[in-house]
């Protein structure tokens, strides 16, 4: 059963870019499950990840990289296989890992589906 509406509650940052999920275990191993079921390896999986991500992250949204508000317009699969968030500050653009992205408060919705993926990625 997809969870896409479940919020993600009481987010703490230990340092810049590693978030402390409070996501139930069971349910980004459900997510994790939807996103890499017919997935034979770790490539096909990550494209599943990406997919999921793509298809239900909300965007724009604004966060806050480095002191610095920046928005966050879409996500791409990049060259080195990394899922990237594309951000944007005026005429500036910068893809940045969504591993290492910091989400706001509140998290976007379909932000569940970069949890799963960072629980995924550990």
């Amino acid at each position: 059963m997809p969870l896409l509406n479940t919020p993600v509650l009481d987010r703490k940052v230990r340092h810049y870019g590693e978030v402390m999920s409070t996501w139930d275990p069971a349910a980004l191993e459900a997510l994790i499950e939807e996103a890499t079921v017919d997935a034979y390896g770790q490539d096909e999986q990550l494209t599943g990840f990406f997919t999921m991500i793509e298809e239900n992250l909300a965007v724009p949204f604004t966060t806050t990289v480095l002191g610095v508000e920046a928005s966050v317009v879409g996500v791409d699969l990049a060259e080195d296989g990394r899922v990237v968030a594309r951000c944007a500050r005026g005429s500036v653009r910068q893809d940045i890992g969504i591993l290492d992205l910091p989400l706001p408060e509140p998290a976007p919705e379909g932000s569940q589906w970069i949890e799963a993926y960072r629980y995924w990625a550990r």
